[in-house]
């Protein structure tokens, strides 16, 4: 009581007793006769249980956002660690990168040095060779000149004449009016050497590039075992392991099953993928005939279909033609070099080797 003046009307002097909707206010029942007269009123206590409701359903939608505003800092928190994970990787790769790039363009300097001392030494050589014939000559001009010198003082005339007939005929020299060294010319050795060092850098570049999509990719890898009770063809023998598989040439006696494959020699694995990126690898050495890829799990499994992408399947097939993507019609893709990794097809026996599933090593 001792706040009751709070609860009286000031213009009226009654009890507020009433909420007036309209104007969202408490009222006396003289209020409602005239200010409030049209207004919705209401008596406290049913207005108070409304507008409790109300404030429960606040207090959730607060603590709703609390939450989401935590899990929102706990998911930036996680970015930034992945962030700081992959811009540790990503200088790791870029340091491979550089120091490969790097060891192409000393190893260019090195070769255009080693290439103008070639050049250098071939010039030195020419003229130390030239020199020493030069000084050769000398040697032998000088010792005729010693001796013409000696029979000019003597005074014997027949020991003159006789040596005189010696030495009318000077010792053979060659005519060095047109010898010439020209100092080596260096023009366009730079210049060779820098298109040489662009073209190697381009190659070492493009295969930098090709290591370092297939690490990004490689990083979605899974881990898939082949499923030989559901959906293995009756031709095709699996390991134990669920990790390799070749076509043996004749179907096995097996029990009937919808998900197995009854008219093309295929399987599929025990893990199945909804959505996301996934990677795997398989061995095809030695295989003249294979199919790999994914398909849709409602793929038509008992009659011969088409294998394209409308029909559910992704795959690559490789034969007597070359690598194939599987549409229609097919496409061919360019097969730089015999493949080592990438169902399998019996061909008469000489396509007995397995598919294998290998784990991927990232360092390849």
């Amino acid at each position: 009581m001792d706040r009751l003046e709070d609860r009286m009307c000031k213009k009226h002097d009654r009890l507020l007793e009433l909420f007036c909707q309209t104007e969202q206010v408490c009222v006396c029942p003289f209020c409602t006769e005239a200010d409030h007269k049209s207004h919705p009123v209401v008596p406290l206590k049913e207005e108070y249980e409304g507008k409790t409701a109300q404030l429960g359903k606040m207090a959730a939608e607060v603590l709703q956002m609390i939450q989401e505003r935590k899990l929102k800092i706990k998911e930036i928190k996680a970015t930034v660690v992945i962030s700081d994970k992959d811009a540790d990787r990503e200088i790791s790769d870029g340091e491979h990168v550089f120091t490969a790039l790097i060891g192409c363009v000393e190893k260019c300097r090195d070769d255009f040095n080693q290439t103008v001392k070639e050049t250098l030494k071939s010039t030195a050589k020419q003229a130390e060779y030239l020199i020493k014939e030069l000084g050769q000559e000398i040697e032998d001009l000088t010792n005729r000149s010693s001796e013409v010198k000696q029979l000019s003082h003597t005074e014997d005339h027949l020991h003159f004449l006789q040596t005189f007939r010696s030495l009318k005929n000077p010792p053979p020299t060659r005519d060095w009016t047109a010898v010439e060294v020209h100092p080596p010319s260096y023009v366009g050795t730079l210049r060779r050497s820098l298109d040489q060092l662009e073209e190697t850098l381009n190659m070492e570049m493009k295969k930098l590039h090709e290591d370092a999509e297939l690490k990004r990719v490689q990083q979605y890898e899974v881990d898939v075992t082949l499923d030989p009770p559901d959906t293995a063809h009756p031709n095709l023998i699996l390991s134990e392991d669920g990790k390799q598989v070749h076509d043996g040439g004749e179907g096995k006696v097996l029990p009937d099953n919808p998900k197995r494959f009854k008219k093309h020699a295929f399987v599929l694995t025990w893990q199945s993928f909804s959505s996301g990126r996934f990677y795997f690898e398989v061995q095809v050495k030695d295989k003249t005939l294979w199919w790999l890829g994914v398909v849709r799990e409602s793929i038509n499994r008992k009659d011969e279909t088409m294998c394209t992408p409308e029909m559910g399947y992704w795959t690559l097939a490789y034969n007597k033609d070359g690598l194939l993507f599987s549409d229609n019609p097919s496409v061919h893709l360019h097969l730089r070099a015999e493949l080592q990794k990438v169902q399998g097809l019996h061909d008469g026996g000489k396509n007995s080797a397995p598919l294998i599933i290998s784990p991927v090593n990232q360092t390849d």
